[in-house]
Protein backbone atom coordinates (compact mmCIF):
# COMPACT_ATOMS: atom_id res chain seq x y z
CA UNK A 1 0.00 0.00 0.00
CA UNK A 2 1.49 3.31 -1.04
CA UNK A 3 -0.03 6.82 -0.08
CA UNK A 4 0.23 9.66 -1.78
CA UNK A 5 -0.92 13.14 -0.20
CA UNK A 6 -2.31 14.72 -3.95
CA UNK A 7 -3.50 13.33 -6.91
CA UNK A 8 -0.31 14.71 -9.13
CA UNK A 9 1.30 12.93 -6.62
CA UNK A 10 0.30 9.44 -7.73
CA UNK A 11 0.11 10.60 -11.72
CA UNK A 12 3.97 11.38 -11.21
CA UNK A 13 4.31 8.08 -9.24
CA UNK A 14 2.17 6.03 -12.25
CA UNK A 15 3.99 7.29 -15.06
CA UNK A 16 7.40 7.00 -13.46
CA UNK A 17 7.01 3.37 -11.76
CA UNK A 18 4.35 1.81 -13.38
CA UNK A 19 5.69 -1.76 -13.77
CA UNK A 20 6.95 -1.57 -9.73
CA UNK A 21 3.47 -0.82 -8.85
CA UNK A 22 1.67 -3.43 -10.30
CA UNK A 23 -0.33 -5.47 -7.53
CA UNK A 24 0.32 -2.17 -5.32
CA UNK A 25 -2.55 -0.13 -3.89
CA UNK A 26 -1.51 3.24 -4.76
CA UNK A 27 -4.01 5.81 -2.40
CA UNK A 28 -4.20 9.41 -2.53
CA UNK A 29 -5.31 10.72 0.18
CA UNK A 30 -5.99 14.00 -1.59
CA UNK A 31 -4.00 16.51 1.07
CA UNK A 32 -2.97 19.36 -0.12
CA UNK A 33 1.38 19.71 -0.19
CA UNK A 34 1.72 22.96 1.82
CA UNK A 35 2.55 22.08 4.74
CA UNK A 36 6.21 22.14 6.24
CA UNK A 37 8.05 19.32 7.35
CA UNK A 38 6.73 17.51 10.22
CA UNK A 39 4.07 20.45 11.05
CA UNK A 40 1.45 19.31 13.77
CA UNK A 41 -1.27 19.60 11.52
CA UNK A 42 -0.14 17.67 8.87
CA UNK A 43 0.91 14.87 11.19
CA UNK A 44 -2.78 15.24 12.77
CA UNK A 45 -4.49 14.97 9.55
CA UNK A 46 -2.06 12.30 8.03
CA UNK A 47 -2.88 9.71 11.28
CA UNK A 48 -7.00 10.30 10.22
CA UNK A 49 -6.53 9.71 6.59
CA UNK A 50 -4.25 7.07 6.78
CA UNK A 51 -6.36 5.00 9.56
CA UNK A 52 -9.52 4.49 7.45
CA UNK A 53 -7.41 2.30 4.57
CA UNK A 54 -5.20 -0.12 7.95
CA UNK A 55 -6.62 -3.01 9.33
Amino acid sequence: MIFVMEREHKTKLQTRYQPQLLGKRLICLDIPDNYKFMDVALVKLLKIKVERHLP
